[in-house]
């Protein structure tokens, strides 16, 4: 008997539900890709058919200062370019992970001002032609559509003005920081306002926002509350008046964070990030029944397949109850996996997910 489509198994997973399992999905690396097309994966289908993944599709909007985007350099192993944000960066081809951010066109109030001024809405924002060409066959294949939105404090220090500069904006600044963080808010709104007006219709929000590393955050519990919380609650208040849901993304040990995202309205939680401190279980039990959850299996046990099988059995089992989970890496899935390793990982999630 065919399962449920991927849309039906989400909206029963953020309505605190069971369905016939929880969705599972996962984000590799480029490099990662690169090795299973080795392996044997075919380079004209995507992974997510591969491997029978559940489709959640993205549906974004460039909400940059759109600065020109120039490659200053390339070889064999690696690209600089700069971005639509004004950062100058340096890629990996053939290897996973973030970037490297070499400079920042944005380094204060001023540079801020300007960049500002060009971010005024417009349709041209938007790849209507995607739209137009796709939604509505993801939504006769039941694909979850997900908007995704970029602001707060995540993507104001790596692809904005850098990192060291936005922790002392915070402390010494905060009215600089507030406004950028608002200012991308705004024009996400008014973006997807327009994809809204236009009769798209989206599932959930999401967007990334790490504040934490490991053990703990990169600012703290009053800075939150004063500076990124009020922003963090306009998002999501925008989306529950259109009746969707909100995931965020935030990577670290956010522990003393999580009562505020409840407050605030986020509905579901990723990636629970285990090495960096972050317990799946813990938070399952105190916040399940108000907070679904996505991730929290510990990609560091990658390396030794076994343990991760293991811990998989004992995660799932826990997490799945009365819905409100999502199976995935507590991050992303890294070149080490295998193809055959990831088609087990698929497997067994998808096992140990049923509620049949």
């Amino acid at each position: 008997m065919p399962g449920l489509a991927t849309r039906e198994r989400m909206s029963l997973m953020y309505s605190h539900r069971e369905a016939d399992r929880v969705p599972v999905t996962d984000s590799p690396w480029g490099s990662t890709i690169e090795r299973w097309h080795a392996e044997g994966m075919p380079h004209n289908v995507d992974f997510i058919e591969y491997f029978d993944l559940d489709r959640i599709v993205s549906v974004g909007a460039d909400n940059s200062p759109r600065y020109p985007v120039e490659v200053l350099e390339e070889t064999d192993d690696y690209k600089v370019a700069t971005t639509k944000w004004g950062a100058t960066l340096k890629n990996w081809k053939h290897s996973g992970g973030v970037p490297e951010f070499l400079d920042f066109t944005i380094v204060d109030p001023a540079s801020w001002a300007e960049a500002k001024k060009r971010m005024t809405p417009d349709r041209n924002r938007i790849a209507w032609d995607r739209l137009e060409a796709h939604y509505e066959d993801w939504r006769a294949k039941g694909c979850w559509i997900s908007g995704g939105f970029w602001f707060g404090f995540d993507v104001t220090h790596s692809w904005t003005v850098g990192t060291e500069r936005l922790l002392v904006a915070l402390a010494m600044q905060p009215e600089w920081a507030v406004d950028m963080f608002n200012t991308f808010l705004d024009l996400d709104i008014a973006l997807f306002d327009m994809i809204f007006d236009e009769g798209y219709e989206l599932d959930e929000i999401t967007w990334p926002d790490d504040m934490g590393y490991k053990l703990n955050q990169f600012f703290s519990l009053d800075m939150y509350r004063e500076l990124l919380k009020p922003v963090h609650r306009r998002a999501c208040e925008w989306a529950h008046e259109r009746g969707i849901r909100t995931r965020l993304h935030s990577c670290g040990d956010i522990r003393p964070f999580v009562p505020e995202l409840v407050e605030i309205g986020v509905d579901m939680l990723n990636p629970l990030e285990v090495k960096a401190g972050m317990d799946p279980i813990a938070l399952k039990r105190e916040y399940g029944d108000r907070l679904a959850f996505h991730g929290g299996l510990n990609a560091v046990l990658y390396t030794e397949p076994e343990k991760m099988w293991e811990e998989m059995r004992r995660v799932i089992p826990v997490m799945k109850q009365n819905g409100g989970y999502v199976a995935g890496s507590d991050h992303s899935v890294p070149q080490s996996v295998s193809l055959e390793e990831f088609r087990e990982f698929t497997r067994l999630a998808k096992e140990l997910g049923s509620y049949a």
